[in-house]
C-alpha cells in the first residue's frame, strides 16, 4: 500500500478505508446507500484485506459488531447511509453505550452544503447519537478524516469501551486527502486509564485482611480489562467467593470451588443472600445495577464496600462506597494482590452457601431440570442440556426474556468471553445478529445463540446474512408461544391478565428452509438430546425449535422493590434462610 502523500492523493473515501486497515480492521458489518456510495466504492478494491459483512437491517449490523466485539476484544465497526440508516443504529449504540462495548459506527451524510436544509435523507446525526456514545463527530472536510478516525478508535477502545459515531458528509468522501494516517494514544484532557490510588489500595487491602464475611462481585470490567487469571489468583489467596453480574459470566470458570454463582433478580441464592450477610463486599468492574441491588436502600447493611472501575461516575451513583479505587481493574486486582493475607478456608461463611445452594437445588433446580416423560419441556433443562453436550466450552449468545435468564443460570462455562448478551439495554432481537458477529470474530468456537420465539421474530431477517455467508451459528428458538418474560410478569404481579402476550407464530421450519438452513422442530423430550446433537455436529448453520411450557417461569425471582435477600422460589414460596 503506496502511502499517502501530496504526490500520491486519495479520496476520503479511500483514505477512511485505509485508516480502517491501518487500525488492525479485518471485518466490518454494514449495509450501503445513497450518501455511503463513495466509501463502498473505494471498498471495492479493497476485498482482499477488508472483509465486508451485508447485513439485513442496520440495526442487525450493529448487534452483530457487539457480538464480535464481545467474543474478540476487538473494536466493532459499522458503515451505514444517512437517515434512516443511520437513525437504524440507534438500538444498536444505545445497547453498547450501556454494555461498554467498543464500536466505531460510520455514517454516511449529505453534502456539506445541503447541511440543515432538510435533504433527502438527511438527520442529525450528531445531534441524536451524542447521548448515546462515547464521542461523535461530523466530518465535513476531507482531511479531517484520517484525524476522526484515530481519533474514534482510540476513545471507543480505551478506558470504559464503548461506541464512537464518525458522521461524514458526501463532499468529504469524495475530495482529496494528501497526508498519511497516524494513530493516536493521547487525547489532551481524556484520562482514559487512571492509575489507582496506592493509599486507597492499601486501605481497601487492610478491609479485606480483616473480613470475616467477604465476597467479591465480578463484572464485566474483569473481562475488559484481561483480568480473569488475577481474579482467580486474588479469591484464591484470600479465600473469598466469587459471585458474577449477568456481563460478568465466564470471568472465573463454573466450577471453581469458589465461584458461587449469579447475582441479582433471577441470580442464585447463595450470592444474594450472603450480600446482606457480608460485612465487605469486593465490587470489581461492576456497576452496582437496580437488578442486581434490588431495593438499594436495603442492601449490604452490614457490609463495608469496596469499589474497582474505571469509570469514576460509577461510583456512589447507586451504592455508596467505603472506598473507591478508580482504576483498571487488572492493575488494581495486581497491585491489591501482594497486600491481602493469605487466609485459610472460610467454612463457617462458606456453609452458608452450601445451604441456600441445598434449597435452591430441592425448590428450583430440581422442578426445572427434573421433568420427566410427557411433561412439558422447559428453558433451563434445553440450556443444561446444551451447555453439557458443548462440554461447557460454547459461546452462549443469548436474546432477551426468560431465555436470557435461563440460559445464565443453567449454561456453563470454562472460558473467559464466553457468555454474550444484552444486559443494561435489554434488547430483543439483539440474539440472532449478536451470534451471527460472536461467530464470525471467534471461527474457532462453537456459538450457541438462545433465542424466544418473539425476540427472534425482531431481527430473523439476518437468517439472509448467514445464508449469504455460511456463518456456521447454532441457533435454538424456544417456543413457548408468548412473550415468556412478560407474561411471567403479569401472572405474578398483574393477576394473571396476559395482555398482548399469547403470540400465534408461523411456521419456523419452513422459515429457515427458505433460507437453505438446516432444521429440526422437538416437542417431545425423548428428541431432545439427539437433535442437540445433530445440532452441535453439523458443520455450518443450524436451527433447532423447542417447544416448550408456556407457563414455565423463572426462579429465584428478587420481586422488584424488594431487597436482594428477599427471592420467590415458586408463585406461592418465598426463601428463608
Amino acid at each position: 500500500m503506496e502511502p499517502i502523500s501530496k504526490e500520491n492523493p486519495v479520496s476520503g473515501a479511500n483514505a477512511l478505508i485505509r485508516a480502517l486497515l491501518e487500525e488492525g480492521v479485518d471485518t466490518v458489518f454494514g449495509y450501503p446507500g445513497g450518501t455511503i456510495l463513495p466509501v463502498y466504492d473505494a471498498l471495492y478494491d479493497w476485498q482482499d484485506q477488508l472483509r465486508h459483512i451485508l447485513v439485513r437491517h442496520e440495526q442487525g449490523a450493529t448487534h452483530a459488531a457487539e457480538g464480535y466485539a464481545r467474543a474478540t476484544g476487538k473494536v466493532g465497526v459499522v458503515i451505514v447511509t444517512s437517515g434512516p440508516g443511520a437513525a437504524n443504529v440507534i438500538t444498536g449504540l444505545s445497547d453498547a453505550m450501556m454494555d461498554s462495548t467498543p464500536l466505531v459506527v460510520i455514517t454516511g451524510q449529505v453534502g456539506a452544503q445541503y447541511l440543515g436544509s432538510d435533504a433527502f435523507q438527511e438527520t442529525d446525526v450528531i445531534g441524536i447519537t451524542q447521548p448515546i456514545t462515547k464521542w461523535s463527530i461530523q466530518v465535513r472536510k476531507p482531511e479531517e478524516i484520517n484525524d476522526a478516525v484515530a481519533r474514534a478508535f482510540f476513545i471507543a477502545r480505551s478506558g470504559r469501551p464503548g461506541p464512537v459515531v464518525i458522521d461524514i458528509s458526501k463532499d468529504a468522501q469524495t475530495g482529496m486527502v494528501t497526508t498519511p494516517f497516524k494513530p493516536i494514544n493521547f487525547i489532551r484532557s481524556y484520562n482514559p486509564t487512571p492509575h489507582p490510588d496506592e493509599e486507597k489500595i492499601r486501605a481497601a487491602a487492610a478491609i479485606i485482611n480483616e473480613a470475616e464475611r467477604p465476597m467479591i462481585l465480578a463484572g464485566q470490567g474483569v473481562a475488559i480489562s484481561g483480568a480473569e487469571e488475577l481474579l482467580r489468583e486474588f479469591a484464591e489467596k484470600t479465600q473469598i467467593p466469587v459471585a458474577s453480574t449477568l456481563l460478568g459470566l465466564s470471568v472465573m470458570p463454573s466450577d471453581h470451588p469458589l465461584y458461587k454463582g449469579m447475582l441479582g433478580m433471577h441470580g442464585n441464592i447463595g450470592p444474594n443472600v450472603a450480600t446482606n450477610r457480608a460485612d465487605v463486599l469486593i465490587g470489581i468492574g461492576m456497576r452496582f445495577d437496580d437488578r442486581v441491588t434490588g431495593d438499594a436502600s436495603k442492601y449490604a447493611p452490614d457490609a463495608k464496600i469496596i469499589h474497582i472501575d474505571i469509570d469514576a461516575m460509577e461510583f456512589d451513583k447507586v451504592v455508596a462506597s467505603t472506598i473507591a479505587v478508580h482504576g483498571d481493574a487488572a492493575e488494581t486486582l495486581g497491585k491489591l494482590l501482594p497486600l491481602v493475607e493469605s487466609h485459610e478456608r472460610r467454612d463457617e461463611w462458606m456453609s452458608l452457601f452450601d445451604r441456600c445452594d441445598a434449597s435452591e437445588r430441592e425448590a428450583v433446580l430440581e422442578p426445572e431440570l427434573g421433568r420427566k416423560g410427557d411433561a412439558p419441556m422447559t428453558i433451563g433443562e434445553v440450556a443444561a442440556a446444551i451447555s453439557r453436550a458443548a462440554g461447557h466450552e460454547a459461546i452462549a449468545v443469548t436474546d432477551v426474556g426468560q431465555n436470557q435468564m435461563m440460559s445464565a443460570r443453567y449454561f456453563r462455562f470454562k472460558s473467559p468471553r464466553s457468555f454474550i448478551s444484552s444486559g443494561g439495554l435489554g434488547t430483543m432481537g439483539f440474539g440472532l445478529p449478536a451470534a451471527i458477529g460472536a461467530k464470525i470474530g471467534r471461527p474457532d468456537r462453537t456459538v450457541v445463540c438462545m433465542m424466544g420465539d418473539g425476540g427472534f421474530q425482531m431481527t430473523m431477517q439476518e437468517l439472509g446474512t448467514i445464508m449469504q455467508y455460511g456463518v456456521g451459528t447454532k441457533m435454538v428458538i424456544l417456543n413457548n408461544n408468548f412473550l415468556g418474560n412478560v407474561r411471567q410478569w403479569q401472572q405474578l404481579f398483574f393477576h394473571r391478565r396476559f395482555s398482548q402476550t399469547p403470540m400465534i407464530n408461523p411456521d419456523f421450519m419452513e422459515i429457515s428452509h427458505a433460507y437453505g438452513i438446516p432444521s429440526c422442530q422437538v416437542t417431545e423430550r425423548a428428541q431432545l438430546e439427539p437433535a442437540i446433537r445433530r445440532m452441535l455436529d453439523h458443520d455450518g448453520p443450524f436451527l433447532m425449535e423447542v417447544a416448550i411450557d408456556p407457563t414455565d417461569m423463572v426462579f429465584p425471582m428478587v420481586p422488584p422493590g424488594s431487597p436482594v435477600s428477599h427471592l420467590m422460589l415458586n408463585p406461592d414460596t418465598v426463601f428463608e434462610p
